[in-house]
């Protein structure tokens, strides 16, 4: 076999369809092997490395997860995609979590096909020369983020959906786009989404696209984020904010890798990504009824939680360094410092805003400090910072007369109280809200009051 030739193993019991198969991967110059159930396959597989391999769900001794499963045992790198029955995503879902590359659905289309073999042998041709250092991305040298390096590895090697959580300012845009960078798909488009940006009224022909005169103002053929993404990866940033008449759209978008603009009389097929995230808990969400079961486990075949800046207080440093040089390349390469004091204080805070918050205080402080040194001061850090690891305690100030005045005790209480119940509810505004008996524009009043907004 020519050294440039790529070599495809093709499990499936149904002589038609190895042999569908086979001209198909021989049209696009890759050899294949054949085996008609699982033990010829596990054969085959001790005797030949193969770049891919195509197996069908429903073997004569056992069923393609089952190879998917010895593949990963056995370390043999071997990409494989499952083929399902029409209609049969949670075999599917159970194939990916197990570690198969991709999945394609029955009646195979054979143009899926060739996008699906084509980003497997991205990731062997191309995949193993890259930098696929990440300590310049995702910074930090603590053993959370180390972790989170690792699986973001792993993770863009595979097509799996995944779902990234974790707090608003934490980076969840970040780890979607470095998942998207290291894998095959990188040459084409990384199309991030606020789903709760778009108008609702807007959603299905944001998402689909629409055909020319299908609605009012529709003067002309209009691609969907779907259709724009085509080869790469679509990031769904707020997922938990679509309405439910969208969820079942998308869930179906997602399962038939296909979509159809609104007034188009046909599907298109659609070769993307699917990387979703939230600041909420989808879980709870599901629970009572606001998200749809089965688009949560379409989206959450892999989840990857983001830390809170809190949680990793040692890379506060690293952090501040790298947000400082940036700044400085900025303002025109002036050497930004900051004082021990200043970086103590930043240390002992707790971040509720997390790593973007961490940013606007610093790009706040270079404008208000004297020259380029950064102070404790010019931090401008909420009266009553928090240690990283301690819990908010009940330590109101002594009203004694001449010290303090009504107003600011008061204040000071008001304080407390409602740090105390984001602390509680995960800085979900909403629970917050409902724990201290307000309404949500009553909370978001009394935040921006006392600057905690």
């Amino acid at each position: 076999m020519p050294m440039n030739t790529h070599l495809a193993l093709v499990v499936d019991d149904e002589p038609d369809i190895r042999e569908l198969l086979e001209l198909t991967l021989g049209r696009m110059n890759i050899e294949t092997r054949s085996a008609a159930d699982l033990k010829q396959a596990r054969t085959l597989l001790a005797k030949e490395r193969f770049d891919v391999c195509l197996t069908d769900m429903r073997l004569p001794d056992g069923n393609g997860i089952d190879l998917v499963r010895h593949i990963q045992q056995q370390e043999l790198n071997v990409p494989i995609a499952v083929i399902t029955a029409y209609g049969n995503m949670d075999s599917a879902v159970e194939a990916l979590k197990a570690g198969a590359f991709d999945f394609v659905s029955k009646p195979v289309d054979l143009q899926v096909l060739r996008n699906l073999i084509g980003s497997v042998l991205k990731l062997t041709d191309n995949y193993p020369e890259r930098d696929r250092r990440s300590r310049d991305t995702l910074l930090g040298e603590s053993q959370v983020m180390c972790n989170i390096r690792s699986t973001v590895e792993k993770l863009s090697r595979s097509q799996a959906p995944v779902y990234i959580s974790g707090e608003s300012g934490t980076g969840k845009e970040l780890v979607a786009r470095l998942i998207h960078t290291k894998g095959p798909r990188s040459d084409c488009p990384f199309v991030p989404v606020n789903c709760g940006a778009i108008p609702t009224e807007l959603m299905e022909s944001e998402f689909f696209g629409h055909k020319k005169g299908s609605f009012t103002g529709a003067f002309s053929d209009k691609d969907g984020l779907f259709q724009i993404a085509a080869g790469g990866t679509l990031f769904l940033d707020e997922i938990a904010e679509l309405p439910l008449h969208m969820q079942v759209k998308l869930l179906r978008a997602i399962q038939e890798k296909a979509v159809r603009p609104v007034g188009a009389q046909q599907e298109i097929p659609t070769d993307v990504r699917i990387l979703s995230a939230t600041h909420k808990n989808l879980g709870q969400l599901v629970e009572s009824g606001l998200f749809r079961q089965d688009l949560y486990y379409r989206l959450n075949v892999i989840q990857l939680q983001v830390p809170a800046l809190r949680e990793r207080p040692e890379d506060i440093p690293m952090l501040v360094e790298h947000c400082l040089k940036t700044l400085s390349r900025r303002d025109g390469h002036v050497m930004y410092k900051i004082t021990d004091d200043a970086l103590k204080a930043l240390s002992n805070y707790r971040f509720p805003g997390n790593v973007r918050e961490l940013e606007n205080i610093l790009e706040r402080a270079t404008t208000l400090c004297e020259g380029t040194l950064i102070s404790s001061s010019d931090l401008q850090l909420p009266d009553t910072p928090m240690a990283n690891n301690d819990p908010i305690e009940e330590a109101s100030p002594e009203l004694e007369p001449g010290t303090l005045t009504l107003d600011t005790y008061m204040d000071t209480i008001e304080k407390e109280a409602l740090l105390k119940a984001l602390e509680q509810t995960r800085y979900n505004k909403t629970a917050a809200a409902k724990l201290l008996g307000l309404s949500f524009r009553a909370l978001r009043y009394r935040l921006k009051k006392l600057g905690l907004e």
